[in-house]
Formats: structure tokens, C-alpha cells, sequence
């Protein structure tokens, strides 16, 4: 039986869980239960079954009709331990029992100040080792004290390590951990090498490459490793080589069949290394990469965690999220080459750029399985201390760009390490943009004119869609886009409003291959606005594509939507500052995302025929979501593009949902959202499970 939780919430009396879960063979569904401690059904447990073909995929190599995935809600009343059992049905089939304890309840969207107490009492009563070490974050400021609380809540207990000593996999998974050696403190060297050797996964060796330049303690040591451990490989080289010229060394002595990439003075979670090896295991893949945090050297203090999203191939092009840990199947890696000398700084961020030309099967791990030292003259407290990586990371992604042939140039931007993409477009089709319309002809006549006059792409036709207005100056401003020079036509409907129904209709007479879908109250900002969104949906890849849009107050109203969060979906950093760099940068970057908003959103015609437009049973809410859910699960990107920037002065024609009508209307089509999308519902792969789906996105 292969099983996945996607996620474990607490929350408040009860405890949800979503997943999959496939027994070995195909054509069968699990039977699911969950069990108290003394292995009695717990009463009152209420259970939904949905299709998840990514799981028949990742355990039988196809898809199927069996229903693998699951979402159980249960209802919590204490108990320390309870398990979730699946089986496979019959005496001969599969039979799991997986405990849910308090521990791993908190570690997942726990809230704070209950989920904190919660695993107080259980590392109390359960695990006394563990609740002494916790003790001692007394003397901490509250919000390292909340961490160092959460991420030893997440740490293997003694029972747990124990079980993952003896696990086996049915592949053979040895895993190589390549480690370029240049003038290591010791005593951070040390802690790393510590941290190696007391994995819970056996399977592994450690390839160092040191130059003969090292101090003679550094050197008597890797000598004496090399000489009583069989595990670990030690080459001498003439001279230093370089991180990346070192690094390449250190992995020509491995034999493992996956490579995993550490730095000498870093420090790997005691589990991490079974993690990625299950990981291996449990979805094929050959790139793999963990949540990570910061350790301050002169504190001890675990700090800043960075909950990364899933694999994100245009957030790569922006900043090297992915970072620590990288794991890579050593067939892949053999085929992509070495690490580039020429790119030293960047070296990793080049070596993932070329694993994504040559494989998108990434798989990410959302636990906080490395440590990344932080101390004086590091990246990590002073990016300024490293500008010649960061011009190596303009190279990287540029040569990206020539090797992929996207026309585009990679510039760096004030945030040190994070970069922008500017297209250079070889042709510009004509964009026909859809515009909704009932009155307000003064924020129409903004809205058209700031395209016409700011914008340096003139191949555009205007579809207005007159639905409902009753004032004069509206009719006469459209008597005027027509006698124009600006290409419009006055699209008239005479059915009550229903935002799918009327897009639907303008689009089928749009003659343009790219769509933009806008509403009457927005205002461009950047005169390359839509040159930004085209360059992205001009990719084959790419299907949608949404702008960063401000209030007029300069903060967020949209960069990005998150699906599962407010039990629907809902759009991030909402309310910050326009310069707010957000959760990693990620407000001021553009990436892949699960939607965006329809207020300013780009298709290709022909992907929007695909999907079958928008849905009518989303009058008014969601339509969007729903829409770019549809594009997604036909294989194509949705882009948040932050570099194309509008004004919204929003709900300036339709008003907010302020009745009771309105806000019955906006449950029920929030329902239907949710019904229709059970999967995406379970967690947004752009999103993490560690962060909160209820308030303050992007924090814990």
C-alpha cells in the first residue's frame, strides 16, 4: 500500500485529513478508517472519496478509475493517539495502520497558541527526551520559541528514527552527498559531518573534495574520516578548484544512483536524507528539493523558514528558490553535465535550469529538512557580501533563455538574488480585449485611453459589451470609439449580467489569437504591460496569464490566487504595500500559480476554446478560478506576471456582495467550486501545507 497525506489540519475540535491512498495493485479502492488508541472505529468520522489520477500515475504508471483519494473529517475529543488504517480489502490484502499523534498534528496548520499547548502536553507525556530540549527554548523571544517549538515538533521521535532504520524500499536507493571542502571553520564542519552520520537512512556516503591547500587539522581529519568510515570518500586535489570545479570532483567519486548537493558548514535534519529516499520511492522523480531554514551561528536559534512551493519553472527564472537540499537521479545528472566554473555563485542555479530543460519531474518535499548557516560575511545575512553570484545569475537564466529560445533577457533587480524578464517579441499578434460595460463611461474612457496611449503594441481591437446602461454619456462615448481610430466594436447583450456568459459571447467574435479579458474600472501602468503577459502566453506551455493589479492607494489588490485557502480561493498579499516584496520576493516576481484574477487576465484563443470558456454557473464569482482549473488540468501554465502592472478601482459597475442575495449567490458558487475541484482543494502545489489556509497567507 503506498499512501500520501496531503493534509492534517487541526482545528478546533476537529481534525481533517486529505490524501490518497493505492493498494499495490490496480483496480481496487482502500477501505479507510480511522481507529482510537485501543484499535476501536472512532464514532462520528465523516468521509469524502475523490478521483486522484496523479496518484494512479505516480504508484501504477497510468491513470484509473478507482477513487484513491480521500478526505476525512474527525472529530477530536482528546486522544492522544489515534490511526488512520487503510486496507486493501480481503484476509491476503493490504493492511496500514498510520498514527496521528498531537505532534503531527501541530506540524501542520496547526493554529499557534492552541497547537502549541497541544504539543506541550503530548511531548510531556510522550516523549521526554523531546520535552527536555524544549525546555530550554524558555530564555527565546516568542517568536523563535513558537519555531523552535513547531520544528521540533516535526522531528522524528525515537520510535519513529527507529522505524526508518529498518525501512525498505523496493529500489535500491543509495544516496551520494557531494560536498566541495574550501577552508571550513571546524567546528561547523564538524557539526555538519555530525549531522550526516546520524541519519536515520543508512543508505547513503558522503564524497568530500578538499585541495591540499587546507589547514593541516582540516586535512587530519578528512584522512581519519576516510580511513575509519567506509561511507565516506575523501579526494585530494592539487589546488583548490573552485565550488563548482570542487563539487564536480566530489560527485565523480560517487556511486549512489541519486546525488545529493550540501554545503560544509549546513546542517541536514537526522531524517532527512529517509525523506527524500521515500520520496524517491513513493512518486519516481528524478530532481528533488525540501523546505529549508536559517541556523544563526552565534545564537543556535533556527530562524526564517522558506516553505517553497512545488515545482515552479518561471519562479526559478526569477530566483533560485529551490535552493537546499537538491537531490538529483544520477542518470539525469550525468546527462545535464557538470556544474559550470564559469557560473561560480550561481552554479546551482544554473545546474537547475538545465534539469528543467531536460526534466520537468520535480518533486518537493514540504518539510524543513536542512539548516542553512547564517553568520558574519555569509549569503545568508549579507546578500551584498555576494554580488558576483547574482551576476552569475543573470548569466544562468540568459543562457537558459538561448538554450530554450525564449526570446528574453534576465536582468538583475534591487533585491539582490531575484531577477526580472523582459521579452523581446518576434511578432505581435493582434490582442483582443473584452471589456464587460454598464455605465461609468469616464472610468471606460481611463481604461481604454491609458492602453492607447501608453501602450507600444498596436495590433488591438476593443470588444465593449454593453449590458444594462442607462445614462446618456454612455452611449455617446460609445458613438465615439466607434467613429475613432481605435479598432472597437460595441457588442451588444441583452440578457441579465452573468460575467461567464457574457465573455463567452465577445470572445466568439473576437478575432484576435490572444484574448484579454478586463474590466471596465482597471488602468494600465506599464507601457509594456502587454508585451509582459504576451511574451509569457506566446509560450506553447503557458495558457493564461494574470497582471499584478493595484488599488489606488498603491497596495496589492492582485498578485496571484491561492486555491483551498477561505474553503475556496482567495488572492494573496492583498492590502500590502505596492514595493512590499512579499513572502520570498514572491510579490514582485513572476511565477507559475493555481489562478488568477479575471479583471485583467490574458488567454490564447485556441486554450480558451480548449477549455471551454467560462463556465455560466459561476454568474459572478470564481469564474476565473474555475477557468484557469480547467487550463491546468490540460497541461498548461497559469502566470502570475508582476512585471505587468494595472490600477483596479474594482466592483465600480456591479457593486460589492452586500446583500443578501448577492452573498447567497457567492456560497453557493463558492460550493460549487469546491465540489467540483475536490483536489485542488486538498492544497495548492504553489502554496505549502505548513502555512496557514484561513488568515495571514504566508504565515504559519
Amino acid at each position: 500500500m503506498k499512501y500520501c497525506f496531503d493534509t492534517c489540519v487541526y482545528a478546533g475540535h476537529q481534525i481533517v485529513i486529505a490524501g490518497w491512498a493505492a493498494p499495490d495493485q490496480p483496480g481496487s479502492t482502500p477501505a479507510i478508517s480511522v481507529l482510537s488508541a485501543d484499535g476501536q472505529k472512532l464514532p462520528g468520522v465523516h468521509m469524502e472519496r475523490s478521483r486522484r489520477e496523479d496518484a494512479g500515475e505516480a504508484v501504477y504508471g497510468q491513470k484509473t478509475d478507482a477513487d484513491l483519494g480521500f478526505r476525512l473529517q474527525i472529530p477530536y475529543r482528546g486522544e492522544k493517539r489515534i490511526a488512520v488504517c487503510l486496507s486493501g480489502g480481503g484476509d491476503g490484502g493490504d493492511h496500514l495502520e498510520i498514527p496521528v499523534s498531537p505532534s503531527v498534528l501541530y506540524q501542520q496548520f496547526a493554529a499557534p497558541h492552541h497547537g502549541l499547548k497541544l504539543l506541550w502536553r503530548w511531548l510531556k507525556a510522550e516523549d521526554k527526551d523531546r520535552f527536555l530540549q524544549a525546555e530550554k527554548f524558555a530564555d527565546l523571544l516568542p517568536e523563535d520559541r513558537e519555531y523552535a517549538l513547531w520544528k521540533l515538533g516535526t522531528e522524528p521521535t525515537s520510535r519513529q528514527a527507529e522505524e526508518q532504520r529498518e525501512a525498505e524500499f523496493s529500489e535500491n536507493i543509495v544516496i551520494s552527498i557531494a560536498v566541495p571542502v574550501y577552508r571550513p571553520d571546524p567546528a561547523q564542519f564538524a557539526a555538519f559531518l555530525r549531522s550526516v552520520q546520524e541519519q536515520t537512512y543508512p543508505h547513503w556516503e558522503l564524497c568530500l573534495a578538499a585541495s591540499q591547500e587546507e589547514t593541516p587539522e582540516i586535512l587530519d581529519l578528512l584522512r581519519k574520516l576516510s580511513a575509519e568510515n567506509r561511507k565516506i570518500k575523501v579526494t585530494f586535489l592539487e589546488r583548490n578548484e573552485g565550488i563548482s570545479g570542487n563539487t564536480n570532483r566530489a560527485v565523480s567519486m560517487a556511486s549512489g544512483n541519486f546525488i545529493a548537493f550540501a554545503d560544509q558548514d549546513d546542517l541536514i535534519r537526522r531524517d532527512a536524507l529517509y525523506e527524500f529516499a521515500r520520496a524517491a520511492h513513493l512518486f519516481g522523480g528524478d530532481v528533488f528539493y525540501s523546505d529549508e531554514d536559517k541556523l544563526d551561528d552565534e545564537t543556535g536559534v533556527f530562524y526564517e523558514p522558506h516553505f517553497k512551493p512545488d515545482f515552479n519553472p518561471d519562479l526559478l527564472c526569477c530566483n533560485n528558490y529551490i535552493g537546499h537540499m537538491v537531490m538529483v537521479r544520477a542518470s539525469v545528472l550525468q546527462e545535464t553535465g557538470p556544474l559550470s566554473p564559469a557560473l561560480d555563485g550561481a552554479q546551482d542555479h544554473d545546474l537547475l535550469l538545465r534539469l528543467s530543460e531536460r526534466t520537468n519531474r520535480f518533486v518537493h518535499i514540504s518539510k524543513v529538512l536542512y539548516s542553512w548557516r547564517s553568520h558574519r560575511g555569509s549569503t545568508a545575512q549579507r546578500p551584498e557580501s555576494k554580488a558576483y553570484a547574482y551576476t552569475a545569475g543573470v548569466k544562468a537564466i540568459n543562457s537558459h533563455y538561448e538554450r530554450t529560445g525564449i526570446p528574453a533577457v534576465a536582468s538583475a533587480m534591487d533585491l539582490p538574488g531575484w531577477y526580472r524578464t523582459d521579452f523581446a517579441l518576434r511578432e505581435k499578434p493582434r490582442i483582443s480585449i473584452i471589456i464587460p460595460n454598464r455605465d461609468h463611461a469616464d472610468s471606460l474612457r481611463r481604461c481604454i485611453t491609458s492602453i492607447t496611449e501608453k501602450s507600444a503594441w498596436k495590433e488591438l481591437e476593443f470588444l465593449i459589451v454593453e449590458n444594462g446602461s442607462t445614462e446618456p454619456e454612455t452611449e455617446a462615448y460609445y458613438r465615439e470609439l466607434e467613429a475613432g481610430e481605435v479598432n472597437c466594436r460595441i457588442l451588444r447583450w441583452e440578457q441579465p449580467f452573468n460575467y461567464s456568459a457574457v465573455n463567452n459571447f465577445a470572445a466568439a467574435q473576437a478575432s484576435g489569437p490572444l484574448l484579454l479579458f478586463l474590466n471596465n474600472d482597471t488602468e494600465m501602468i506599464s507601457p509594456d504591460a502587454l508585451e509582459s503577459m504576451a511574451g509569457y502566453l506566446l509560450r506553447k506551455e503557458v495558457g493564461a496569464v494574470g497582471a499584478k493589479l493595484y488599488y489606488p492607494d498603491d497596495t496589492i489588490q492582485h498578485a496571484g490566487v491561492l486555491v483551498g485557502v477561505s474553503d475556496g480561493a482567495d488572492h494573496v498579499f492583498l492590502h500590502a504595500k505596492k514595493s512590499d516584496p512579499g513572502y520570498m520576493g514572491r510579490a514582485i516576481v513572476s511565477q507559475e500559480v493555481s489562478a488568477v484574477t479575471g479583471a485583467c487576465m490574458m488567454v490564447r484563443k485556441d486554450v480558451f476554446d480548449e477549455a471551454g470558456g467560462f463556465d455560466p454557473a459561476f454568474t459572478i464569482a470564481y469564474n476565473d478560478v474555475d477557468f484557469c482549473l480547467k487550463v491546468r488540468s490540460r497541461g498548461y501554465y497559469v502566470v502570475f506576471d508582476a512585471f505587468s502592472e494595472w490600477y483596479h478601482y474594482e466592483s465600480l459597475s456591479r457593486g460589492y456582495e452586500t446583500t443578501k442575495e448577492k452573498s447567497d449567490r457567492f456560497e453557493t458558487e463558492k460550493k460549487l467550486l469546491r465540489s467540483r475541484w475536490p483536489e485542488a482543494m486538498t492544497g495548492d502545489p504553489y502554496y505549502n501545507r505548513n502555512l496557514s489556509l484561513k488568515h495571514g497567507y504566508y504565515k504559519r
